[in-house]
């Protein structure tokens, strides 16, 4: 069964994770730091699968799919953090590609 969900009920489930804790949203700062510390961690699981880099044979082993889970979980965090609706966000951001960029690459027949 698939539990296909819209980006506003991912904001909400985030939104209602974090609001239980009184420490609440980190700063944007710390969320950045976050948001570069996972992006590293997801660098290093295609280097592993998909580059020359293999696996040291103690480390843990991590999925793509399970960084690309944690890179998504932080940046709802920011969003949330500064009252941006990332559904919003990426229909701007489709309008911009099909309209700004709609020649740039060339389309499958």
């Amino acid at each position: 069964m698939t539990d296909d969900k819209t980006m506003r009920q991912m904001q909400k489930e985030v939104d209602d994770y974090i609001s239980q804790f009184k420490e609440g949203y980190f700063s944007p700062l710390a969320l950045t730091a976050r948001l570069t510390e996972e992006l590293g961690e997801l660098a290093r699981e295609i280097n592993h699968y998909y580059g020359e880099k293999s696996k040291k044979p103690d480390e843990e082993p991590k999925t793509v799919e399970e960084e690309l889970g944690d890179l998504q979980f932080v940046i709802i965090c920011m969003a949330n953090a500064l009252h941006i609706d990332l559904q919003k966000a990426h229909d701007r951001v489709l309008h911009k590609f099909n309209t700004r960029d709609k020649d740039r690459w060339t389309r499958k027949d």
